[in-house]
């Protein structure tokens, strides 16, 4: 089988992490390539170094219109069994260009959605209309949580249209011998400046409003002198947070490392996870803290919200205020934990396991596939015919 995802982007991002975690997993016999709109990143060099192969469009922006005829003319070209698409731009264009191509599989994963919201911005009566009219010429679309899942459901998707398989991590990467990660911990905690004996609080994601990373600022200054924060991640919110921490008097207490590939590394040398955002379709970052055996203190995280509560004992939700982490993060630096021994691995972990959500996804590529063959979804209208 031949899959062609296409992507707005391949940028350092969590929709496009998600991409290359799953196309490592998915069933041997499913072919992938990634085709990016534009943008084509770390993310993209990674994907080549892995041998996949990943195409760029050179796409001009949301309105270049005139990308939709080459887009349709590649996966013409490409002869694909099915077409995934990632992201509020390449969802719009990916589903009209495989339609126009002819195929019959076409499905769209929605990674950040929420009632108001899509991918971080305002959901307009225009933005939301064009989302519907691209909806409807896909297959099925997968939401992430059920939350995801629910919002398009109020939006007016019918839910046979909807399939639910959550983001995953790699639960594999995250777990080694203790001897190993304490070299780990001490070789990262040297590398970024960290005293060995302090006590490290982390926060993993984009540096964006929406991470509300201000939050972890603000609670780092009601702190002892003696703990630090290391923020994983880039953004267009860097040098506001720095000018926030020089103001807070808390800079020379702060790091930030960028972009980074070696997140389970980086969490080796942390002792909690915080995670203040308040706008979470899933809460990755709180899964990888889990994984690595941090306890975590989180304002959203569907992904849990979607397991019993005993799910993740070391998880606690806290509202998103500088007051509540403040407190919460001097409650555990002052009853001795955590430190530098992985707390035990809860179940959520093996839930949101990368394997089984691999597996899962390629089921429905293989159910797609077969009930597609021959025949056209009925309520996307006739494609074009695939050239012989």
């Amino acid at each position: 089988m031949r899959i062609l995802h296409i992507v707005t982007g391949l940028a350092s991002g969590g929709a496009e992490r998600q991409l290359q975690l799953l196309l490592r997993h998915l069933p041997p016999h499913q072919h992938c390539e990634v085709l990016a709109l534009t943008n084509p990143g770390a993310v993209a060099a990674a994907l080549r170094a892995e041998g996949v192969t990943v195409h760029h469009l050179g796409m001009r922006g949301n309105r270049d219109v005139g990308a939709l005829p080459r887009l349709a003319r590649r996966v013409r070209a490409g002869r694909y069994d099915l077409v995934h698409t990632h992201l509020y731009r390449a969802g719009l264009y990916g589903r009209l260009a495989a339609r126009l191509a002819g195929v019959r599989a076409v499905v769209a994963t929605e990674h950040s959605l929420h009632p108001g919201v899509i991918e971080g911005r305002p959901v307009t009566r225009g933005v939301k209309g064009l989302y519907l009219a691209g909806e409807r010429l896909g297959t099925t679309t997968v939401a992430v949580s059920r939350q995801v899942a629910q919002t398009l459901h109020a939006w007016g998707v019918p839910p046979a249209r909807v399939e639910l398989i959550p983001n995953g991590i790699d639960a594999a990467r995250y777990r080694r011998p203790p001897a190993d990660r304490a070299a780990t911990r001490a070789r990262v905690r040297a590398e970024l400046g960290l005293p060995q004996g302090g006590r490290v609080i982390g926060g993993i994601g984009r540096l964006v409003p929406g991470k509300r990373f201000h939050v972890l600022l603000e609670a780092l200054a009601g702190l002892d002198g003696a703990a630090r924060l290391v923020l994983v991640g880039e953004g267009p919110e860097r040098s506001a947070l720095e000018r926030r921490a020089a103001g807070l008097g808390v800079r020379d207490r702060l790091v930030l490392t960028g972009e980074r590939d070696d997140v389970p590394d980086l969490l080796t040398a942390l002792d909690v996870l915080a995670a203040p955002s308040t706008e979470e379709t899933f809460g990755l970052g709180v899964l990888e803290g889990l994984a690595a055996g941090l306890p975590v203190r989180h304002s959203a995280c569907p992904a849990l919200d979607e397991l019993p509560p005993g799910a993740a004992p070391q998880a606690r939700r806290i509202p998103s205020e500088a007051a509540a982490y403040t407190a919460a993060l001097r409650q555990l630096c002052g009853l001795g934990a955590p430190g530098p021994d992985p707390l035990p691995r809860p179940a959520a972990v093996g839930h949101y396991d990368i394997v089984r959500v691999a597996a899962e996804l390629g089921a429905l590529y293989d159910r797609l596939a077969r009930g597609r063959a021959g025949r056209t979804p009925a309520d996307a209208g006739p494609p074009a015919g695939r050239p012989s």
